[in-house]
């Protein structure tokens, strides 16, 4: 299964960690001993053509393991609304991001909070839901402010699906319980990995209560999809993002009548003759194939080569060979100079030059969609603080002498992502337990990371209550919260879901 989350996708295979014995005698007695850090400010914005009087309020968590030694802190950044006459009819809901290793940052500052990042600063998001429902994003056990004790109870408790689901799930009752927030609705939003910890959260706690699930960029691969649904999923991706860049005839359509037709091809003559290998007629394969070159841009030939297979790095080299170049991973519409040595999700210049840099670009788009991102660094140049370091540290006057960790590679090199097994059906079998839980999805045309029909493959096979599903599908990418356009749309839906 890939590796997928809002700012990087790899194939990263990880051994079972062996087991490790963690002790009070481990754990340096003054982090034991610490009060949390909590940070409290009043702020007013305009949200929803509401103005929304609110605290800020970010937070450690104190967590302790089996032995109750207290062992890692996660921090938690909450937007509430003040003057609400009956707190127990005000929603809450909880936000995270993927990775593994990724902080709340996209989502936070890109998408649903009261701000925004803006270049070195910080702006107000009138598309913030701040007027619909508290906010409280959280970022996991090494990531953001977050941090394990030692990196031995890092490995142990919460780099793995199990463990990060399970302190996610802790902090969220931690947060309702000190607050005062039982009887309050909630919701739970993740993108990308992020969707597949809510999942393993169902999994680990079935009796866990939401009222409602956003999900942003959905891993959507089954475990048992067989050889064949890789291709069949990411192909209408791939031909909405021909369509971008004008590699095959638009003929007066629109980005969302080529994906449906792309879709409906995907799922039958193009699953019959995948399904079909060799055994497929020649003549039916160079049908096909002219049929395939029409969609996504590439010539019939190159297609018949590939046996109708076309891998993500297929099309994201050979789209715009002409112009030596290729396109991103997470967001097709952007490119850079086109090396065959350098493929992939690592390579993604979507990322910002195709490096593993992570500054400002973790929090929006780095390169503007059509453009050629730069080439990449040879070697990281010193940093000073980020924006949202700055904000959290200045703003909401959080003091730590930790710096904010948008992405931790180091926790995704050494994951531990057990049986790597999908995880929509734990949602699906969470909405058949409680009539009344519904599901928000949403999808970039541009992500060829979790490609959108993945989502509906997926949700399809899993069964997942329709009637009780909203799904959106934008013209973005992978954080499909990134263009102005979308988080309008989005915000408009999000806020009558909610209600």
């Amino acid at each position: 299964m890939k590796l997928t989350s809002g700012l990087v996708a790899a194939v990263l295979a990880v051994a079972p960690l062996a087991p490790i014995t963690i002790s009070a005698g481990q754990v340096p007695q003054p982090l034991i001993e610490r009060a949390p850090s909590v940070a409290t400010t009043t702020h007013s914005g305009i949200f929803g053509g509401q103005t929304v009087n609110y605290s800020a309020i970010v937070e450690e968590h104190i967590l302790a393991g089996p032995d109750s030694v207290p062992n890692a802190s996660l921090v938690t950044i909450a937007y509430v609304r003040e003057g609400v006459a009956d707190e127990n009819r005000r929603p809450v809901m909880f936000v995270f991001n993927g990775g593994p290793g990724a902080s709340s940052s996209p989502l936070h500052m890109n998408g649903l909070g009261p701000r925004r990042t803006s270049g070195a600063t910080t702006i107000e998001n009138p598309n913030s839901i701040l007027d619909a429902t508290d906010l409280v994003f959280i970022d996991p056990v090494g990531t953001g402010f977050s941090r394990p004790y030692t990196t031995d109870v890092g490995k142990q408790l919460y780099w793995s699906r199990t463990g990060d689901a399970t302190s996610v799930k802790r902090v969220i009752d931690m947060w309702l319980a000190k607050h005062g927030r039982e009887r309050s609705p909630r919701y739970i939003a993740g993108e990308s990995y992020g969707t597949n910890r809510i999942g393993l959260i169902y999994k680990a706690h079935p009796d866990v209560k939401f009222d409602g699930i956003l999900l942003v960029a959905v891993v959507g691969e089954r475990e048992n999809s067989g050889r064949e649904m890789p291709y069949v999923t990411a192909l209408p991706t791939m031909a909405t993002s021909a369509w971008f860049w004008e590699k095959i005839d638009r003929k007066g359509r629109t980005v969302e009548q080529v994906y449906k037709e792309a879709v409906q091809f995907a799922r039958t003559d193009y699953l019959s003759a995948l399904v079909q290998g060799w055994s497929l007629p020649p003549a039916e394969k160079r049908r096909l194939a002219q049929k395939m070159s029409a969609l996504v841009g590439l010539p019939a030939a190159f297609i018949e080569e590939k046996n109708l297979r076309l891998s993500q790095d297929d099309w994201m080299l050979n789209i715009l060979k002409d112009r030596n170049q290729r396109t991103g991973m997470l967001d097709t519409r952007v490119t850079a100079a086109r090396d065959t040595a350098r493929t992939g999700g690592l390579n993604d210049p979507a990322l910002g030059g195709g490096n593993m840099r992570i500054g400002t670009a973790m929090l929006a788009p780095a390169i503007v969609p059509g453009t050629v991102a730069p080439p990449p660094a040879d070697a990281n140049p010193p940093r000073g603080p980020s924006t949202l370091e700055r904000y959290l540290k200045e703003d909401l006057q959080f003091h730590t002498l930790e710096s904010y960790r948008s992405l931790n590679l180091d926790i995704n090199g050494v994951w531990n992502h057990e049986d790597r097994g999908e995880t929509n059906s734990f949602i699906a079998a969470a909405m058949r337990r409680d009539l009344n839980v519904r599901l928000f999805w949403t999808a970039g045309y541009y992500d060829l990371t979790t490609p959108a029909y993945g989502t509906q493959y997926s949700f399809d096979q899993v069964g997942l209550a329709t009637d009780r599903t909203t799904g959106v599908i934008l013209p973005g990418p992978h954080g499909v919260f990134a263009d102005d356009a979308n988080r309008e749309l989005l915000a408009s839906r999000l806020r009558k879901w909610i209600h």
